[in-house]
């Protein structure tokens, strides 16, 4: 966790904070230290960003979380306008 949150300028304790908001859950090694994956780390970084511009935690976490989801919202609706695309046009009209 140390090296973690050297990596993303937080402190454990911030990770923690994210862990329990629900924002990230690392996984656990068989010595039961917590094991980060780059994109939990990008996560954090971001949160933590919101933080210092004066975010409440739980708001950041939030934000994150909503963030993520129109990424993926605005990839899947690319996706399916690409693959639409290809089809022809419904003979209903």
């Amino acid at each position: 966790m140390g090296r973690a949150a050297e990596m993303t300028g937080t402190t454990p304790g911030f990770l923690r904070a994210l862990g329990d908001q629900g924002l990230i859950t690392p996984l656990r090694s068989e010595g039961g230290h917590r094991r980060y994956s780059r994109y939990q780390l990008r996560i954090a970084m971001r949160a933590r960003d919101l933080v210092d511009q004066g975010t409440a935690i739980d708001a950041a976490c939030r934000i994150v979380i909503l963030e993520d989801q129109l990424e993926e919202a605005l990839r899947i609706n690319d996706e399916l306008r690409r693959s639409q695309q290809g089809q022809a046009p419904d003979a209903d009209t």
